[in-house]
């Protein structure tokens, strides 16, 4: 991995600013959890994906009582993220930690102009979703074979049938609709992914209807050149509106990866709160972006998120002392 020198504040402001519009059409707000536009009101220049309290949570292996998930999603809302992933509702018996997403869901306060997506890998968890009362979904494939048959037993033509006729009942409710693309910048069982593949899977998500395509840096191998690379050929036929980035924070290389694909367009961005995460499936798989990281150099570079970092901090404090690694940091 290599590790690039900082950059100077000023000129990354520069080229971030030449690279992201701040001109809102219309200067509305887009607010509703079920809405089909983005979430980027006129306060926002870079919209934050929270992803803390579902890919952050899910491969801890202390149990966390569902009332203290429950009072995390709250405090996360209260920061005035557009966007927080709730649970999953994958089988329980391979994601243990949530086998508690109903009774999380339907036990948060939701909050106008903050969407709340959950997890969905089949119609049996789509119908579970329903139940509780979930509006927004995310569904989830891989760019190669291998992890695809790894995370969810099937080849990724495989997950695609389970979950075509799921996004084709999800769009007939109106729900807004995630996909995301695992392993897009490298593969724990295969190394280097074919930028092709990528594209290629990307493709077929929008095709599916969803409103947004995230490639997720699942194993947090990513570069600047590989980020270059991979958006300049995806944002071929996705368009960049529709497309975010989530990325992991091996060597601390997160941020840099988030400032050169500002550079390239992309203004939608996962993380998650304390730096949590890390995915079941795919070994040796560091921890997510920091929300709080994000959010701060955003601040840096000028760049609006609309998120109120002391909140999210907050919201930190009231999972820490559930999670190991959390209460070492402050130890």
């Amino acid at each position: 991995m290599t590790v690039h020198p900082e950059r100077s504040p000023r000129n990354s402001e520069r080229r971030a600013r030449r690279a992201i519009g701040f001109t809102q059409t219309g200067g509305k707000s887009k607010e509703g959890a079920t809405s089909k536009e983005p979430l980027l009101p006129p306060k926002r220049d870079v919209s934050v994906v929270e992803v803390g309290p579902r890919d952050g949570l899910q491969n801890e292996a202390s149990s966390i009582p569902t009332s203290v998930k429950i009072a995390f999603v709250n405090a996360l809302s209260a920061s005035a993220l557009p966007v927080i992933e709730v649970t999953s509702f994958v089988n329980p018996k391979a994601v243990p930690q949530l086998s508690d997403a109903i009774e999380v869901m339907t036990g948060i306060q939701r909050v106008k102009g903050t969407r709340y997506p959950v997890l969905v890998p089949n119609q049996r968890g789509f119908d579970r979703a329903l139940e509780a009362k979930a509006d927004a979904i995310a569904l989830f494939t891989s760019a190669t074979e291998a992890f695809a048959q790894a995370n969810v037993g099937t080849s990724i033509d495989g997950t695609f049938e389970r979950f075509g006729p799921v996004a084709a009942d999800a769009r007939r409710r109106g729900f807004w609709v995630r996909g995301y693309v695992s392993v897009a910048f490298g593969c724990p069982y295969l190394g280097p992914v074919d930028i092709s593949a990528v594209v290629s899977v990307a493709e077929r998500l929008l095709e599916l209807g969803c409103d947004e395509v995230c490639l997720a840096d699942t194993i947090g191998t990513a570069t600047q050149e590989s980020v270059t690379s991979t958006v300049q050929a995806t944002r071929e036929s996705i368009p960049i509106d529709q497309l975010a980035l989530h990325f992991h924070d091996t060597s601390g290389s997160a941020l840099a990866n988030v400032e050169r694909a500002l550079e390239l367009g992309v203004r939608t961005f996962d993380s998650a709160a304390g730096g949590l995460g890390g995915c079941p499936f795919a070994p040796g798989a560091p921890g997510n972006l920091a929300t709080e990281q994000l959010i701060g150099r955003m601040e840096l570079l000028g760049l609006r998120t609309g998120t109120h970092l002391d909140a999210v901090k907050a919201a930190v404090d009231v999972v820490r002392p559930f999670v190991p690694r959390l209460r070492r940091l402050t130890a």
